[in-house]
């Protein structure tokens, strides 16, 4: 059985890998103990991540907000807040699967759960579905099968695409706080 950490830095590099197979650089903080495990260059912007580990218990997949340590009065556990972190990225290796949690849609939480399939009563108010949160889909750099009108720095138009719709990185930058700017890339 795999200890907490060793499934935390699965987590980590996998999470790396997906984000460098949409073409996104990936940057590792220099040593632990921080709030955030990767730095992502998200279109010129940066955002502190932090990944983890998220077990499948039926059709949930359940992603822990906190960190866990212990100290002499036994087990303490922190809650991320603002201006710690930017996101929150997921691997459920039962599925095989990242998604990425924008942090300021889930503030204060102790646990997000997202939901893979329907629910036995047809709820679908307040469910967070797992598609929705894709990684993937929710970091892709617009170059999908649907054809939008974008904008140029200069003012010319040009098409761009998401796939699916709406998944483009620009709606995301809209989302997602971001703690460092770098000169944006042409």
């Amino acid at each position: 059985m795999l200890t907490t950490d060793q499934k935390g830095n699965i987590a980590e590099v996998a999470i790396a890998l997906a984000a460098r197979k949409l073409g996104i650089d990936v940057y590792w903080p220099l040593g632990e103990g921080g709030r955030y495990d990767l730095i992502l260059d998200l279109g010129g912007t940066l955002s502190r991540v932090q990944c983890k580990w998220a077990p499948r218990q039926g059709e949930v997949v359940v992603i822990r907000c906190y960190s866990a340590r212990r100290n002499r009065d036994g087990l303490v556990r922190r809650i991320y807040t603002e201006g710690e972190i930017d996101a929150y990225a997921a691997y459920c290796e039962e599925i095989d699967r990242c998604f990425f949690l924008p942090y300021n849609q889930f503030v204060g939480r102790t646990q997000i759960q997202l939901r893979l399939s329907g629910t036995s009563n047809n709820q679908k108010l307040g469910i967070n579905w797992a598609a929705d949160f894709d990684f993937a889909a929710r970091l892709c750099d617009g170059q999908g099968a649907v054809a939008q009108l974008g904008e140029r720095r200069h003012g010319m138009p040009k098409a761009t695409g998401s796939s699916p719709v709406g998944s483009t990185f620009t709606s995301l930058a809209r989302q997602v706080p971001r703690a460092t700017t770098s000169s944006s890339r042409r």
